[in-house]
């Protein structure tokens, strides 16, 4: 994919959401494809937080350091234990989704995240001001298309349906996050700023 097409099908996500879920689904990809894609942009997004932490912009994506090694594992885990909550708990919900097709779309969206960093990084060495309000619309488009994704997926054909997945999932995902970091060892008050 060439970069004008790149940004074409990211802004076609925005104002069509469900088009373009449906187009990647019809891809069928392969696991082996699949997850050459996760890594690709789990990597890509830790780059981008990496070297938007190096470039000491106003607007770093994080509010302290992390080895870029560190945001890999960390998204990385949390993508994977999103496709399954996703998958899992549309399920149970009466959905048809398959955990390929949720990865799919994920992977999808972690691109656009990465699109999204950025942007904001730029916007930030701007204004302040001008990043927040990126960040708000960044985070508002990212809701629509992910309640979109899910819906078209497990092909509930209710958007409520989708919304109340995606809050499941979120939830499910925090606590599964805080039981990890509980069995790691890590609090809040004891990280290492």
């Amino acid at each position: 994919m060439t970069a004008a097409g790149f940004l074409r099908l990211a802004w076609q996500t925005l104002v069509a959401p469900r088009d373009v879920a449906k187009l990647l689904l019809s891809l069928r990809l392969g696991h082996e494809a699949l997850l050459t894609a996760l890594a690709l942009v789990v990597v890509l997004n830790a780059l981008v937080v990496g070297l938007i932490q190096a470039s000491g912009l106003p607007g770093a994506a994080l509010p302290f350091l992390i080895s870029p090694g560190v945001i890999a594992a960390l998204l990385a885990a949390m993508l994977t234990a999103s496709i399954l909550f996703m998958t899992w708990l549309g399920r149970i919900l009466g959905g048809q989704g398959r955990a390929e097709d949720i990865a799919l779309l994920l992977i999808w969206l972690q691109a656009l995240r990465a699109l999204g960093q950025v942007a904001v990084a730029l916007a930030a060495a701007v204004s302040g001001a001008l990043a927040s309000l990126l960040v708000i619309a960044a985070l508002i488009a990212g809701i629509w298309i992910m309640i979109n994704f899910l819906d078209v997926a497990h092909g509930f054909e209710s958007l409520g349906k989708a919304l109340m997945l995606l809050v499941l999932g979120s939830v499910a995902l925090v606590f599964a996050l805080s039981f990890v970091f509980t069995l790691l060892g890590v609090t809040p008050n004891g990280m290492s700023i």
